[in-house]
């Protein structure tokens, strides 16, 4: 398959993954172009991916753009013969890429005598360089080749090069590498210094297909792959090209996004249901005690939009390292989540009437202080209440045990939500619904407060008051964590590296 003139492909035309195979980091356009039209282009990041034949570079072509575009081969000659040039959009948090990905013939023939494969890589750069520019030049290899053997291909693009464009390392072909694939770095990077190889980022992938990954693992590893891929672009090519997306502003937003949080059993689904003034949460269903898992429910009332987060916050203290890794595999995917919807606009603390205890402590400063930064106004809500002669007097008892444990908050409604109550106590049924609509639209009318939106940076102060909170000094080796991070909280390398470091420094 050498196309040689521009012909842009359909998501439904065969050559492409289905949509549901393209996430949000990619754009379902993919086409192919020829060479010569390609290297006059001066709107595109150019991406040269070069390499034996068989490392896996149409495959790596597959991963970048998320479909099954490039032809592959499962044996070690490999099956392309001609520079193939691939246009992909690439999409990041904030822009569209226009990448051009050129997947070049495979060198390892050369060593039989025969050069067209060498001329042919070396007129491309010099073409680029003339015409363009290269804004990454991939070097892909297989695990299964020695460090030395790598030598000769690194010097030929080095002397081609000659500085002005970073030179990666990806290596294919990890994904039965263990524990992680990040290992194969950690063993190499010695003695590729040694050896004068001084790469500008590097890769450790399995470029296996979806329908290749058959187990959850493999899955993981496929996705992380991709985002050490994506890592790699997004930072070698320049901040000032591409196309801004188009995002919702939060003050364009209608609905107002709440968190609930609290222990589990303290009536959390129950307070959905009387805000809602129907079922749409069920008691019944009980999520895991797992920190920080959530599920979200649409709710409508006084001709108001809101979407209410209920979330298990902090449960016990000394998990072991998977329960933490789990915690904070959680966190990360919350702060995403709420940054996609637009930011948190009320905090709903939801307690038991009862002591108030080290659990209730550390949700108050791990949601107030860390998720939010103290920059969105909490309100308590203290359920189980039914039997009092009348529900305020539990807050007018207590008030003072708070503040004396320095936990404050902008308002309250001390209420019942159990269900099925007859009589007086239906009438307070009915109160509390009106006490907990009214705290609700008070604190989010008219967006009195700044919309909270994470970013990137909080996860880091969040991550450290899980573990001084949760975990008794756990000790494990950096390279685990890290792939750990990664699988796990679906995150990317870099991050994980931070958190990894942060972990260990206590």
């Amino acid at each position: 398959m050498v196309p040689t003139s521009l012909d842009t492909m359909s998501p439904s035309s065969g050559r492409a993954t289905s949509a549901s195979h393209v996430s949000d980091q990619s754009a379902a356009h993919c086409s192919y172009l020829g060479t010569e039209e390609a290297s006059h282009r001066t709107d595109t990041c150019n991406i040269v991916i070069i390499g034996d034949s068989g490392a896996g570079k149409s495959s790596l072509v597959n991963l970048i753009t998320r479909t099954q575009t490039a032809r592959t081969s499962d044996d070690t000659m490999g099956c392309t013969t001609e520079t193939t040039v691939y246009e992909h959009d690439f999409v990041t948090q904030d822009k569209i890429l226009k990448l051009q990905l050129f997947d070049t013939p495979g060198l390892r023939a050369d060593s039989l005598g025969m050069r067209p494969a060498t001329r042919a890589v070396k007129n491309l750069i010099r073409t680029l360089m003339r015409n363009a520019t290269i804004h990454i030049l991939m070097y892909c290899v297989r695990r299964t080749r020695s460090v030395r053997a790598l030598q000769r291909n690194y010097r030929f693009l080095d002397s081609q090069v000659n500085g002005r464009a970073p030179i990666v390392l990806v290596v294919t072909g990890l994904e039965e590498r263990s524990p992680e694939m990040e290992e194969w770095w950690a063993a190499e990077e010695e003695s590729l210094s040694d050896l004068g190889m001084d790469f500008d980022g590097h890769a450790c992938i399995t470029a296996l297909t979806i329908d290749e990954c058959d187990t959850v693992e493999l899955r993981q590893r496929r996705k992380q792959s991709y985002r050490a891929v994506r890592d790699l672009i997004k930072q070698h090519c320049p901040q000032n090209m591409g196309v801004p997306r188009l995002t919702t502003l939060p003050s364009a937003r209608k609905t107002k996004n709440i968190v609930l949080f609290g222990e589990a059993g303290v009536g959390k689904s129950s307070v959905i249901n009387l805000m809602a003034g129907e079922e749409v949460a069920r008691t019944s269903l009980g999520m895991r005690r797992c920190t920080l898992q959530w599920q979200d429910y649409a709710i409508d009332f006084d001709g108001e939009s809101y979407k209410v987060f209920d979330t298990i916050g902090i449960e016990d203290s000394g998990l072991d390292m998977k329960e933490y890794l789990m915690a904070v595999a959680n966190a990360y995917r919350f702060i995403k989540m709420l940054d996609a919807e637009g930011g948190v606009d009320l905090l709903l603390f939801c307690i038991r009437a009862g002591r108030i205890n080290a659990a209730l402590q550390n949700n108050y400063r791990f949601f107030h202080e860390f998720l939010c930064e103290k920059k969105v106004p909490i309100v308590l809500v203290i359920t189980g209440l039914e039997r009092e002669h009348r529900m305020e007097d539990w807050w007018e008892r207590e008030c003072r045990s708070f503040q004396r444990r320095g936990i404050h908050v902008a308002g309250y409604a001390c209420i019942t939500a159990a269900e099925g109550l007859e009589g007086t106590q239906r009438a307070r049924y009915e109160e509390s619904r009106v006490k907990i609509r009214h705290l609700v639209r008070r604190f989010t009318a008219d967006r009195q407060q700044q919309v909270w939106i994470g970013g990137d940076n909080l996860i880091v102060s969040l991550v450290r008051a899980l573990k001084n909170s949760l975990v008794m000094n756990p000790r494990i080796r950096r390279i685990n964590l890290i792939g750990q991070l990664a699988n796990h909280c679906d995150m990317s390398l870099g991050t994980a590296r931070q958190l990894a470091d942060m972990i260990e420094q206590g």
